[in-house]
């Protein structure tokens, strides 16, 4: 007997009995287990679900974070960060391997936690987001400030006191959790509500928001080193001062804030000025004023005394000027009077010198008479010359005209003959058009392009077509015309003009009319 014949005690299971086998014996052995290791290919699926690889020196271990718990992990997920992850381990029947659920997940020692914050310093940087030229300056004095903290420790009461003490302004505090799995997004939905919020509302819009957190370790800042509120803070269109640890903790959000201050205590201080200072430098202000104007009215005064001395007695003057006012008013009218005398002795004069007006008329009278005589003889001359050149003008005038209408005459007939030109070449064109429309139309109806469809001409011995198939008896000899060439052939069958022929008289045949059984080819 052969070895198959040998009897068998070794039970028989199936591959999905030894699969869960192996899954309850996995968990029960590892319920919850606290794993340290590097991320190896994270990859988000598009369900939301984490899948990741942790590796060390030796080994690798699948992992899975569900959904749910990616959205609340403390840490996201890098290529190559070192973290330490707690789950429960399981297999996965599907492709016979084992897996870890991940519950939390957090940064293995600070070493890894400096290297992920170097690195993501430089990715942030390279993007242009701690450029000074994208920081904006802070509000000399803002009316209504925003404080983004949470609101039960010891940074609010801090920044509360020290404006108070300093300028007491409205202040808006945005609670928030600034340590914990929910603190980047609270602070973030924070800053950009801040920004949200319109300028003519019944809430005033902060004109500067201040981020303020205590002092603590890097875990403990790390909220304010997330990716998600940086970029909150870079986008921030109202100025804003980071404040978060004391003065040798640096997170990356007093990069790209617009002003870092130390501590929050040291961020009000930078938010508003001492309101005693501000009196005090205004009633110094003011007082240097009121100085400089009394002293500018002063010398106004004492040049305007100076100038006064330099003038003289203005009453005087006025006396001095009237004097002599009133002895050029005796001068003037003295030397009216010799004026007038001067001109009564010059008119008597010329009255003596004056001819008696008679006498004037007669003189000018016999004057008259004497240049009508001159004028009489010299308009017959000058009417007997314009005479002559009148009928001189006269001929040449009518030679003028007859050229000028001959000029006028050639002109036209050569306009018409331009014009008669043209048109006969439009009439010519006109033509050739129709011409040429009408062989395009002529080519077209040709039996020639019937017969380039496929058609055949079928003609008889002399070359008349033949139109009907009675007309065709057998043994006739007929001609096929293609449109390549032509071809004879001999008609096969009886006809119905050879019965006709053996039955009836023959009598003459009309012709029939071209068309009556199929259309001419011609």
């Amino acid at each position: 007997m052969g070895m198959q014949d040998e009897p068998n005690n070794l039970p028989e299971f199936t591959v999905s009995e030894i699969a869960q086998s192996l899954k309850r014996t996995v968990e029960q052995a590892f319920e919850r287990v606290r794993v340290r290791g590097e991320i190896s290919r994270p990859t988000r699926a598009a369900s939301g679900h984490v899948y990741l690889t942790l590796k060390d020196d030796n080994a690798v271990l699948d992992g899975i974070c569900w959904r749910g718990q990616a959205l609340r992990l403390a840490v996201t997920p890098e290529e190559g960060l070192e973290v330490i992850v707690t789950g429960k381990l399981t297999t996965y029947p599907g492709r016979s391997k084992y897996q870890i659920i991940i519950d939390t997940m957090e940064i293995a020692g600070e070493g890894a936690l400096l290297k992920l914050l170097e690195d993501r310093r430089r990715k942030l940087a390279a993007e242009g987001l701690f450029d000074d030229a994208r920081k904006k300056a802070l509000p000399f004095l803002p009316q209504v400030i925003g404080v983004v903290t949470s609101p039960t420790g010891a940074v609010i009461r801090d920044i509360l006191h020290r404006l108070q003490d300093r300028f007491p302004v409205h202040v808006l505090v945005a609670p928030v959790l600034v340590q914990g799995d929910h603190a980047k997004t609270q602070i973030a939905a924070a800053i950009a509500g801040f920004n949200a919020m319109a300028t003519d509302a019944a809430v005033p819009r902060p004109e500067l928001l201040i981020v303020a957190r205590g002092g603590g370790s890097l875990e403990d800042l790390w909220a304010f080193n997330e990716e998600e509120v940086v970029r909150a803070t870079a986008a921030s269109e109202i100025p804003m001062i980071s404040a978060v640890g004391h003065e040798t903790d640096t997170t990356l959000i007093d990069f790209a804030s617009d002003r870092r201050a130390p501590t929050p205590t040291a961020a009000a201080e930078m938010a508003v000025p001492v309101r005693l200072d501000l009196i005090a430098q205004v009633n110094d202000d003011g007082n240097r004023l009121v100085n400089a104007v009394h002293r500018r009215l002063q010398d106004a005064l004492t040049r305007l005394q100076g100038m006064a001395r330099g003038l003289g007695d203005p009453a005087q003057m006025i006396e001095q000027k009237a004097q002599r006012l009133d002895y050029a008013s005796g001068g003037i009218e003295r030397a009216i009077n010799r004026v007038f005398e001067q001109r009564r002795y010059q008119l008597g004069d010329l009255a003596a010198r004056l001819i008696s007006p008679l006498q004037r008329v007669k003189m000018d009278g016999t004057r008259l008479a004497a240049a009508g005589r001159s004028l009489e003889a010299v308009a017959g001359q000058v009417l007997q010359t314009a005479d002559v050149r009148f009928q001189n003008s006269a001929e040449r005038l009518r030679i003028d005209s007859t050229a000028r209408r001959c000029r006028d005459f050639a002109a036209t007939l050569a306009d018409r003959a331009n014009r008669l030109e043209q048109a006969f070449d439009r009439r010519l064109q006109d033509h050739d058009r129709t011409l040429a429309q009408t062989a395009r139309l002529l080519d077209s109806h040709s039996f020639e392009r019937v017969l380039d469809k496929g058609f055949v001409l079928v003609s008889d011995a002399a070359g008349k077509p033949v139109l009907s198939a009675d007309r065709a008896a057998a043994g006739d000899q007929v001609s096929l015309q293609f449109r390549d060439g032509i071809r004879v052939a001999v008609m096969e069958g009886a006809g119905r003009r050879q019965a006709a022929a053996s039955t009836a008289i023959a009598r003459p045949r009309r012709r029939r009319p071209v068309g009556d059984d199929q259309e001419s080819l011609f």
